[in-house]
């Protein structure tokens, strides 16, 4: 699969707007390795394994934990904090751009429902961003009061996904 100059700026576009640090892609006669908020004189990349064959369909999905996808600590905080709305309810907002996903598998329950008690660590969602699953946490704590974004459509850094009324989660 042969990327053009136009790919490769889409990719950097999405590098860009989402909380990644560091970002590899390889395929047949194509190496591309991006990495976020290193100085010129910061060390260099360790070098990719050569290239064998690619395997037949998708890769699989990182197991979840909640932790959420594996950052640095300076990365942490990658979500944007949940905003006050307008009526006491706070917004869950996409930390970055991709496929929106509301359970682990197809088929599968979703992490939450409307009613459904979280805290800042309780896994809310999945964003998919080019085949790699990124565990998106609440980051607040209360009851979910609404589902915003619809299952397997495509969200933007900062649209918001959940409305969650403030309260004790435990």
């Amino acid at each position: 699969m042969a990327l053009s100059d136009e790919d490769v700026r889409e990719i950097l576009r999405i590098i860009d707007e989402s909380p990644l640090a560091e970002l590899r892609i390889q395929t047949e006669g194509f190496s591309l390795q991006v990495r976020k908020g290193r100085s010129a004189d910061g060390p260099p990349l360790p070098p990719l394994p050569p290239a064998g064959p690619l395997a037949a369909g998708p890769l699989p999905a990182p197991p979840l934990t909640p932790a959420g996808p594996r950052t640095t600590p300076a990365e942490a905080a990658s979500p944007p904090p949940a905003e006050a709305a307008p009526d006491d309810a706070q917004t869950i907002a996409s930390p970055m751009l991709g496929t929106f996903y509301r359970a682990q598998a197809p088929g599968s329950p979703p992490f939450v429902e409307v009613g459904t008690r979280v805290a800042p660590d309780t896994i809310v969602c999945i964003i998919e961003v080019m085949k790699m699953m990124n565990s998106v946490p609440a980051g607040a704590s209360g009851t979910v009061i609404e589902v915003c974004a619809s299952n397997g459509q495509l969200v933007e850094y900062g649209e918001r996904l959940f409305r969650v009324r403030a309260g004790g989660a435990g």
